[in-house]
This record gives structure tokens, sequence and C-alpha cells, in this order.
């Protein structure tokens, strides 16, 4: 990684840690948003990184500090993995996961809940294709757009568009292709571009992506970060600059708070979150001044949830 000029970050300080999330044997993969005037974490809790027990605990707080669990979702047979918080225009909130069925051939479904409080989330619903995973996903001039990935071979992944967040349709169903891509996030500029992070794990190519788009978003421009991600999340504050929280896989496995420049496509470390081993998937809210980030990570034994609050500076 190479440092520049980026955006209009060039440094970050941890400020606090709180621990959030531990009353599972397992504790990880998390998404965080404000809705109204409360705080939303979500993340699976199971028994082992991977087993079929796993379901969805969200946790609500006023402050950020005293958290109280608000919903517990369970997948009837099937692990729930990865939840991804997808606010609506309309005040609603949406809750994709992946829900993973079968022991030597798995599936993968994308299911998503409907709340209006964070609480009461009704039952679940299918969305997109079986065998691709929708990962994240955004609303933009009214319409929601997911990049999905498929979880078997060929590898590919794709961009959906929906007007409900329920219905997706196909926009680039080849968004990109070689290397195993994978999970991504996804922001839109004011001026209408989209800009995806993409992780890659193949076995001759697995550094990630940078893509950026023009409406209607079926041709992209890509270019390689030269460097291996996981678990990425892709944010623009205020300012205009790009931040990008992702699992570093560089000698030195942690969870990173980065600077992204995605004019000379660069992606640059600020400050490593206090993490390691089995660790990563943060969500991303900036809020009175200060990132808000929400990771998981097995540095002090037992793998468990936390809430990072991050001052940028110039």
């Amino acid at each position: 990684m190479n440092p520049s000029p980026i955006g209009r970050t060039t440094d970050a300080t941890v400020r606090a840690v709180r621990r959030i999330g531990d009353s599972a044997p397992h504790s990880a993969f998390t998404d965080l948003v404000r809705h109204g005037d409360v705080w939303l974490c979500a993340f699976r809790e199971g028994s082992t990184h991977v087993s079929g027990d796993g379901a969805i605990r969200v946790l609500a707080s006023t402050d950020g500090r005293a958290w109280a669990p608000a919903a517990l979702l369970r997948g009837d047979g099937a692990d729930l993995r990865d939840p991804r918080f997808v606010p609506r225009p309309d005040g609603g909130l949406h809750l994709y996961a992946a829900a993973v069925t079968g022991e030597t051939t798995k599936t993968f479904r994308t299911v998503a809940w409907l709340s209006r409080d964070g609480h009461s989330w009704g039952d679940p619903t299918p969305v997109g294709e079986p065998d691709v995973w929708v990962w994240r996903a955004a609303w933009h001039d009214g319409a929601m757009y997911g990049v999905g990935y498929a979880t078997r071979e060929p590898w590919f992944a794709r961009l959906y568009r929906s007007g409900d967040g329920v219905d997706l349709r196909p926009v680039a169903p080849t968004l990109f292709a070689g290397g195993y891509p994978n999970e991504s996030g996804l922001v839109f500029e004011p001026d209408g571009t989209a800009v995806c992070l993409l992780r890659r794990d193949g076995q001759e190519e697995a550094t990630a992506q940078l893509g950026r788009a023009r409406p209607p978003y079926r041709e992209w421009d890509w270019a390689d970060l030269g460097v291996r991600v996981g678990g990425p999340a892709l944010l623009r504050l205020p300012d205009g600059g790009l931040i990008a929280g992702v699992r570093l896989l560089d000698g030195r496995t942690r969870t990173a708070i980065c600077a992204v420049d995605a004019e000379r496509a660069e992606l640059t470390e600020l400050v490593a979150l206090p993490s390691g081993g089995d660790t990563s998937y943060p969500g991303l809210v900036w809020h009175d001044g200060l990132l808000h980030v929400s990771y998981y990570s097995s540095h002090e034994g037992r793998t468990c949830v936390y809430l990072a609050e991050v001052a940028l500076g110039r």
C-alpha cells in the first residue's frame, strides 16, 4: 500500500473500544446502523466460525455504550451468516443475511427481514438468485443496488437493481470475473458514480479490486489495489473522502481503517483496531464527528464483537 494524498483524510486515532457482544461461543460478522435515534448492531452467534447453528443477534443502544438485546433471528435449520443493514428511503430497515443449508454440499440463499423499529422483524423473504450471495446493498436515486457473488463455480460477481429491495434484477450480470470475486463494499457519489471495493480469493489472483461506474452501471472500470483484504466495508464521509474497513492480509492479520483514493486506485492504512486472529467484517457509521466501527476479533481469546470510536484527521 502506497501512501498518497488521498481525499481529505490522512490519519486516524482510536478514541475508545468497547466489547458489546460476547454471550455466544463465537460472535462475529457484524454490521452497524443508526436508525432514527437508536444504534443497532447485528452479528452472527454460533458455536464456531462455521457451524449449523448460526443465528442473527441484533443489539440496540441509545448512546453507543450500553447495549441490550433487540432481536434474535433463527434460520429454521439454516446457518444464518453475515447480516447487513439496508436503510430504506421510506424509513424502514431491511436486514440481509445468507441462509446456508446442507453439510456435504452447501446451498446458499440470501434472505431479507423488514423492520420499522429494529426490534420486530417479521418473516424472512428470499431475495436474488439461489447460490448468489447478495453481500452489500444501498439505495440510490429511488432504487436499491446490491452486489452478489457466486458461491460455486463459475465464479463471478453480479450487480442487482430493485425498486422495492426484494425483487432483484441483474443490471450487470457479470460485474467482475477472475480470481474468485466475493465480498464487497458499495457507495454512491453525489454525481451518481458508483464505487465498489471487491475482495478476491483466487489461487493466483487474490488482490482486491476497486471499480467505478456511471449510471446505468452496466459498464465498469476496474483497478487492482495490490493488497489482499477481507470483509470490506466502504463509507463516504461528509467531506467527500472514502473510508474502508477491512481485514488486511499482509503477514499480520488485523482489522484496519483505510483511506481510499478512487482516482488513483490506492488503499492506505490509517489505523489498526485492537484485533487479531479471527477478525474483521466491520460496520461503519459516521456520527457526531466520529467514525463508529463495529467489528469482531479473537485477540482477547474468545471471538467477540467490539465497537470502536475513531477520530479522523487531515
